[in-house]
């Protein structure tokens, strides 16, 4: 099988750490089946697809819509839109958790800003009717509950993309792009541990007052998340391992 290629933007050691654990353990995956590529760390080197099974774009702490950019960040995009245009121009196999809403809205012409941003916790996620046939949603019920915490959000979907789901706060929780390109803004890959480990990690990032770290870490491990949203993740690398589906 070729490995899955999972990009990752996040400068933390171990929530980079942490983000690639979950995608193995909630993918189905061995070590030696994904490989990540932390983007921030040195400039993306020339990615083949062939070479890979699909690539997945984690998330981070950078936003689409931030009015001030670091050459760090303006670099890391450069890059990240440099891989997906090929990508997108391919219908190649694609996963975005939470960072891949913004990048990939803001490439296809749609619009993200700070309009539908969502505390750090969980939500319900309400399938759409093009969602509950998507072979990729397939295990998960028509409502479930899922992790979010993010600032920007899409506003105004691309006129390509096809709702997948939405959400009673953020009506943009998942969309397709072709037939084989995926985003989700809650996140498929984390369950309770791992977001609490999250909120300790960017505490000071931003999405809350410092003082309710805690807090919000208890009330992670103790959602009530529906573990189906998992399930995601595992379907991703089912479909496409060993040339299932791709194009």
């Amino acid at each position: 099988m070729k490995p899955f290629l999972l990009l990752s933007t996040r400068p933390e050691d171990a929530a980079a750490e942490g983000e690639r654990r979950s995608v193995l353990r909630f993918g189905g995956l061995a070590d030696t089946e994904l490989v990540q590529i932390r983007a921030e760390q040195r400039p993306l080197p020339s990615i083949d697809l062939d070479d890979w099974s699909g690539v997945l774009l984690g998330g981070g702490p950078f936003n689409s819509s931030d009015p001030e950019k670091s050459q760090l960040q303006l670099r890391v995009e450069a890059d990240l839109r440099r891989v997906l245009d090929g990508v997108l121009t391919r219908d190649y196999p694609f996963l975005g958790l939470c960072y891949g809403v913004g990048t990939v809205t803001s490439l296809l012409g749609g619009v993200v800003d700070r309009t539908y941003g969502e505390a750090v916790g969980e939500i319900v996620v309400t399938l759409t009717d093009s969602g509950r046939r998507d072979p990729l949603l397939a295990e998960v019920p028509a409502a479930f509950r899922a992790f979010v915490g993010h600032k920007e959000a899409v506003r105004v979907l691309p006129e390509t993309a096809v709702l997948l789901a939405t959400g009673e706060r953020c009506p943009v929780q998942m969309f397709r792009v072709g037939a084989n390109g995926y985003v989700t803004q809650f996140h498929p890959e984390l369950d309770g541990e791992g977001l609490a480990e999250r909120i300790m990690i960017y505490r000071e990032a931003g999405y809350f007052p410092p003082s309710e770290a805690e807090n919000l870490a208890a009330t992670a491990l103790s959602a009530d998340l529906d573990e189906a949203v998992h399930s995601i993740v595992r379907r991703f690398v089912e479909h496409y391992r060993d040339d299932e589906g791709r194009p």
